[in-house]
């Protein structure tokens, strides 16, 4: 069952369109990262289900609950929406210590004294913060700081966790270490998390699911192992890993496959989209472990074709796709 439901969502900044039609799902216990460079939209459709954004068309709903749809409109203010929420910057009360921002969220619903105790203290405990409730945030580690605003957001039980580059703010090991734990927590604890990145290597790890984001719109969504091993487009391709890209030219296409050729070389690949022999073609290697085989795609658009090649052990095999649109 899909806890988060997006349908063609519509957000727009003055003239500048900035979210153009993106369509998604959450499923339950499912970690999903919104990846892409910055200005492709990431953190404003992580906004915009948050309640702190207002598109201009489309559809949300939690569960089997609408909280925005543009045609009739509907628009359930954030504080109703019973998301978890973790900024980039953890947004702590300074003047609060740990147990009471974890507090915080339970007092403005209300929640019985003794309950909010025994909820806090079970959230701590579970996070491993069980001994540093008294303590304030600026006497508490960046890595600390962190699992503090996740019991914030866990702490009342929200169907769906929002993660804004919960791990932008800390140094590479100990990035490492909370990529771990906020993965096994997410898990362990059944949550449906969305995680806002720009990090490629930070999405393969915690994801379930990757949506790339291209300039508003979802360019390719998969399981990280598809994202990487099958790109539908040339712009994935790049973004998932780095490649050394060269101009040749598409000799010929049959049975799916296609050669590319170029001043003394030819190289074979199976082909995604239209082929037409003769086009100028951008093609691409992927260096990973490997002595003398070769993985490559390749693909057409408009008047040129396009593709990505991945170096494998012992075998030759290719994957292509339809160059992807700039805008």
């Amino acid at each position: 069952m899909a806890e988060l439901t997006v349908q063609e969502l519509h957000l727009t900044y003055g003239d500048n369109p900035i979210l153009k039609g993106v369509s998604m799902e959450l499923n339950r216990g499912e970690v999903v990262s919104l990846l892409g460079p910055s200005g492709s939209g990431k953190t404003t459709l992580l906004r915009a289900v948050a309640g702190l954004e207002l598109p201009h068309r489309g559809t949300i709903l939690i569960g089997d609950k609408i909280v925005f749809d543009g045609s009739s409109g509907v628009e359930l203010p954030a504080e109703n929406r019973n998301l978890g929420l973790v900024f980039q910057s953890y947004a702590l009360w300074p003047h609060k210590t740990v147990s009471g921002n974890v507090a915080y969220a339970l007092k403005l619903r209300k929640v019985a004294s003794n309950e909010i105790a025994q909820r806090v203290a079970d959230v701590l405990k579970q996070l491993g913060l069980a001994a540093l409730g008294d303590r304030y945030p600026h006497q508490l580690s960046g890595g600390q700081q962190q699992r503090v605003a996740i019991a914030r957001a866990l702490v009342y039980n929200p169907r769906v966790i929002l993660l804004d580059e919960p791990l932008s703010n800390l140094d590479a090991k100990l990035r490492e270490e909370a990529r771990a734990f906020l993965r096994e927590l997410i898990v362990r604890l059944g949550l449906s998390a969305l995680v806002v990145t720009h990090d490629q290597n930070e999405a393969m790890a915690m994801s379930d699911r990757i949506l790339l984001l291209n300039n508003g719109r979802i360019e390719q969504q998969g399981t990280p192992q598809e994202m990487y091993s099958g790109p539908k487009t040339l712009f994935t391709a790049e973004f998932m890993g780095s490649n050394n890209r060269f101009v040749g030219r598409l000799a010929e296409a049959r049975d799916g496959r296609a050669r590319l050729e170029g001043d003394g070389w030819s190289l074979w690949g199976t082909l995604r989209g239209e082929p037409t022999a003769g086009r100028e073609a951008h093609g691409g290697i992927r260096a990973c472990a490997c002595r003398s085989a070769r993985r490559c795609t390749w693909a057409t658009s408009g008047s040129t074709s396009s593709g990505w090649a991945k170096c494998r052990c012992a075998r030759t095999e290719a994957r292509s796709s339809p160059r992807a649109s700039t805008g």
